[in-house]
């Protein structure tokens, strides 16, 4: 199994990944490869972490130009994949068949091998979360209730590239924190396979009921500069969990109205400002919780609460549960 990245001339080979057949590796946990990007295009990192039936890829780089690739895979595979930040377009050179994702969405893709062209548009940073799954470990888990289940179970058994959701849809703060725990988590060997096995479960039963719900038909009315705004609202919550923000100054930093703020937010994330914010912070809290021996007040000073039994009221209200009782 072997995936090449050429400059789009094909004059250079830029990296090239062989894996064991089924992502078999020799280790009883997970093995794990970093490429650092220093090249003409961009600099960041591409990281890779697989074992048995799944192939974890996540990419942060700071683009100094748009880019084009030139993509060749022998892998039959179904990729989960997420567009965090920026634009990707790819092109089938078998099939002319074309995938497109904007910043903050997600669907899912089988190709029985690929060969084809990878645009990145000219943006300060692409971050791509994949996922790519073998055909036998996803149908375990592809539900058998819709249309489009079947018709994407059919495209698998005819080894014809396909896409499950008509459109991409908008990743929900719930997915994010998840892709999030599979990125930071600290676990090693046999328990951070388990874990990551379990987390990539959990994130596509999320994809597929958002899929089920939406009955593929999603769109956003925003036009693209507004839309831009709300991705930019995103990541300024994300960036100052411990600094509370009000909608008048995310409205201000990003450049609109609260009004519009509200409405856009909510149309592209399902959530309010606020609901996401107190999603990513509970999330957060009980990561900290649980993965480092931190006390209840210091999760509490990190996320942004002064006051500890604040924080365990409104921790408690979330998950139904104290953080001290978590913690013991």
């Amino acid at each position: 199994m072997k995936t090449r990245l050429h400059s789009s001339d094909l004059q250079e080979l830029l990296v090239e990944s062989v894996y064991p057949a089924g992502f078999i590796s020799d280790n009883s946990g997970v093995e794990e490869r970093v490429y650092p990007t220093e090249t003409i295009f961009g600099a960041g990192f591409y990281k890779e972490i697989f074992f048995e039936g799944i192939h974890i890829g996540y990419g942060d780089i700071a683009l100094a130009k748009p880019t084009e690739l030139f993509v060749e895979s022998d892998m039959e595979t179904v990729e989960m994949h997420f567009t965090l930040c920026g634009d990707t377009f790819m092109k089938s050179n078998d099939t002319g068949r074309t995938y497109q994702f904007s910043c903050n969405q997600h669907n899912i893709v089988y190709t029985n091998g690929f060969k084809g062209f990878s645009e990145w548009s000219n943006q300060s940073k692409m971050q791509v979360f994949e996922v790519n799954l073998l055909p036998s470990f996803f149908e375990k888990y592809l539900p058998d209730n819709t249309k489009a289940f079947e018709d994407f179970r059919l495209q698998l058994h005819q080894s014809r590239q396909s896409q499950l959701c008509k459109h991409n849809l908008q990743i929900t703060p719930q997915m994010l924190f998840i892709i999030r725990e599979i990125m930071n988590s600290e676990r090693q060997g046999a328990f951070k396979r388990m874990f990551i096995e379990a987390k990539v479960i959990e994130l596509l039963m999320l994809q597929l009921e958002q899929i089920s719900e939406h009955h593929c038909a999603t769109f956003c009315s925003l036009k693209k500069a507004d839309l831009e705004k709300m991705y930019q609202a995103k990541e300024i919550i994300l960036n100052n969990l411990s600094t509370p923000c009000s909608l008048i100054n995310i409205a201000q930093q990003v450049g609109t109205n609260e009004f519009t703020l509200k409405k856009g937010f909510k149309e592209v994330f399902g959530t309010t400002v606020f609901g996401f914010w107190n999603d990513i912070k509970m999330q957060e809290a009980k990561r900290l919780l649980l993965e480092h021996s931190m006390s209840v007040s210091e999760v509490s000073e990190q996320i942004g609460y002064k006051n500890p039994q604040h924080f365990s009221t409104a921790f408690k209200k979330y998950f139904g549960t104290s953080p001290s009782q978590l913690k013991s």
